[in-house]
């Protein structure tokens, strides 16, 4: 159980004291445009990425690198460090946990740096916060306590309050550590209202109400759900509380009471605009209606609710109505609209379960390489090690020699062994760094400690995606699905190495590879065409293999794009090799507007290779987000 109103990032947001607080975004961006180039006006980006965060994460980004970039300039510290945290908040609003992270990252090193603590303790929460949105309930734990570490010893009420909320959230999760969650979330209440912060109290006491629910303890969740809605009073998070109490008299049955507080919730959210809430609210009403046998109403109230989820896209909420509303119409003896529902039911469920699936598969393979990585620079670390003891061992073997030649020879023999044993272990090292690593990259980085990243002015880049995957691994089992995944990758990996092309990384059921670096050569067009057409053809071979078996098969789209990258290793711990740029952008687009069993290429790419193709033409296609591109279908060489 994940508590759905939990306090991980908002209050982190809004109690860094370091800047003033939001006016009128107009009068803001009037000072912005004539504002010299100091720290007032790094008080203005600030500000600025501040209150357009919740509406536009794009713009927050934009006044966020504005704000470190000038910061940097002015080698103003503070700003620095604000800039890459808001640079962070934009990420993670933005859906770019790794971004995030890194951002985050460089935040705390500059508060470090600058003796700011509290601004470490931030970014601890924050980074908490990232790793728990993704379900590494472990990690964000390990975040989330140093924070509260460190907010203890400086005495922040606040932030501490926060950690320990945080912490409660985590333990939330599972029934198994409710106690620990209730311990936390325990602490919490008097500290919050020692510092008069309602909003977080209120939050605390959702969550222990929450905890208790799901408990079936009803009156301990009423005592916490009213303590909240009193908390909220005058807030826009009232209706939830009130939602709360109305689940609590739904399982007791005491319909006239759950209505009663449904209804409360709907009005307030209805006078603020909240369509979430007024969603959820109405939700509510419909099943308390529905529970007390006043069908028709009840199904008045459920298309009300479907109108307002569907205005917010609250595809969760929709799976309760079109339960719902199937339901009511089965009972009126509806039956065709009844089946008309159900089948909207099966969709939505269709929709959340590929989310489900995507961010599953997304974060084993995430998972995955990050073992994988990290037992590789382990390994790098024990070659380190090795070294070290061999250094030693040759200092036994001079001394022996004072001790006799029988001594020596012993020593010796141990010298030897141990070399050769080492000598393994350093191939084997080697071997998995460069399993992970281009060559160039790996020697730089062994013999400085850091790689630099590098332009490329001409690289060609190729993205995949498996078309009826989500299909396929709803009549697959996890095992059988990861194992086909598995052939497929390995055979891609075999034709991209033969034709010298640079694996880059998957990501679930896509694969990405690039042609021309790290070294740069003048065949990269042509060699990633070929490698794509083996691709093609590897898989069509699979798909009729597995259909004379009854089994269920992929069909790949594939895109192309050649142009400007830059690519390198980032960060200081896990390193990845990685290439950013529009180009990459456009390759990804050049896939999703293909087509199955194509290799779909660019105009600019095929100006490269129009001598060595046979191509047919498909005119400029629209694609998201990058307007009109001309595409052509690689046929096979000429």
């Amino acid at each position: 159980m994940k508590c759905s109103h939990y306090l991980l990032f908002i209050v982190l947001l809004l109690t860094h004291p370091l800047f003033a607080q939001d006016p009128v975004a107009d009068s803001l961006k009037n000072a912005l445009a004539t504002a010299p180039a100091d720290t007032n006006r790094v008080n203005l980006l600030f500000t600025l990425a501040k209150s357009s965060m919740a509406t536009s994460p794009t713009e927050a980004l934009d006044y966020s690198e504005q704000m470190l970039k000038l910061s940097e300039q002015l080698k103003f510290s503070k700003g620095v460090a604000q800039g890459y945290k808001w640079l962070g908040i934009a990420k993670f609003n933005l859906g770019n946990y790794f971004d995030a992270i890194q951002n985050y990252e460089k935040a705390q090193a500059v508060f470090d740096s600058i003796g700011d603590r509290r601004g470490v303790a931030n970014m601890y929460s924050n980074i908490g916060n990232v790793y728990y949105n993704q379900g590494e309930d472990s990690k964000a734990l390990e975040y989330f306590l140093q924070s509260l570490k460190i907010s203890e010893e400086i005495n922040d009420t606040l932030r501490t309050t926060t950690a320990l909320i945080n912490i409660g959230a985590v333990f939330a999760n599972k029934s198994i550590t409710y106690p620990q969650a209730l311990k936390y979330l325990g602490r919490a209440l008097p500290l919050s209202l020692a510092i008069d912060d309602l909003t977080t109290y209120g939050t605390a006491c959702v969550n222990i109400g929450e905890i208790w629910l799901n408990s079936n303890e009803y009156d301990s969740a009423q005592v916490y759900f009213e303590k909240a809605a009193k908390a909220y009073d005058g807030t826009e998070d009232l209706p939830y509380a009130l939602n709360d109490l109305g689940k609590v008299y739904q399982m007791r049955q005491e319909y006239d009471a759950a209505y009663r507080y449904q209804k409360q919730a709907y009005d307030i959210a209805k006078s603020l605009d909240l369509r979430n809430d007024m969603a959820i609210s109405m939700l509510g009403i419909a099943k308390t209606l529905q529970l007390r046998g006043e069908t028709r109403t009840a199904l008045n109230a459920y298309l009300e609710a479907e109108s307002l989820a569907k205005e917010t896209n609250s595809n969760y909420s929709l799976k309760e109505i079109y339960e719902g509303l199937s339901g009511v119409y089965a009972r009126l003896g509806d039956f065709t609209k009844a089946f008309k529902y159900q089948n909207l039911l099966i969709g939505v469920k269709d929709t959340l379960y590929n989310i489900d699936t995507d961010k599953k598969l997304q974060g084993l393979t995430f998972n995955f390489e990050i073992e994988k990585k990290q037992g590789q620079i382990d390994l790098l670390t024990k070659d380190q090690k090795l070294q070290q003891a061999e250094i030693r061992r040759q200092r036994l073997v001079k001394n022996g020699f004072i001790g006799g030649f029988a001594v020596v020879l012993l020593f010796a023999g141990v010298f030897f062994s141990q070399r050769n044993r080492i000598s393994r272990e350093k191939k084997r090292s080697d071997e998995l760094l460069l399993n992970i690593l281009p060559e160039e990259t790996a020697e730089e980085l062994k013999a400085t400690g850091t790689a630099k990243a590098r332009n490329f002015d001409s690289v060609t880049v190729m993205f995949t995606d498996f078309k009826n995957f989500t299909q396929a691994s709803e009549r697959l089992s996890p095992e059988e699905l990861v194992r086909e995944i598995n052939d497929c990758y390995s055979e891609f990996d075999r034709i991209v190495s033969r034709y010298g092309i640079e694996k880059i990384k998957t990501i679930g059921d896509a694969y990405m590879c690039a042609g021309g670096l790290p070294v740069p050569n003048g065949t990269h067009p042509v060699d990633v065409i070929k490698a794509g057409l083996e691709f093609q053809a590897f898989i069509e071979q699979n798909k009729q293999k597995r259909i004379s078996q009854g089994l269920p098969y992929f069909e790949l789209r594939l895109g192309i794009h050649t142009g400007p990258v830059v690519a390198g290793i980032v960060g200081i711990k896990k390193f990845a090799y990685d290439i950013w740029g529009d180009t990459v952008n456009t390759a990804s687009r050049m896939e999703s507007s293909g087509a199955t069993g194509k290799v779909n290429i660019s105009g600019t790419t095929y100006e490269l290779v129009k001598d060595h193709f046979d191509c047919t033409p498909r005119g400029k296609v629209e694609a998201k987000n990058k307007g009109w591109i001309e595409m052509y279908f690689v046929e096979g060489l000429k």
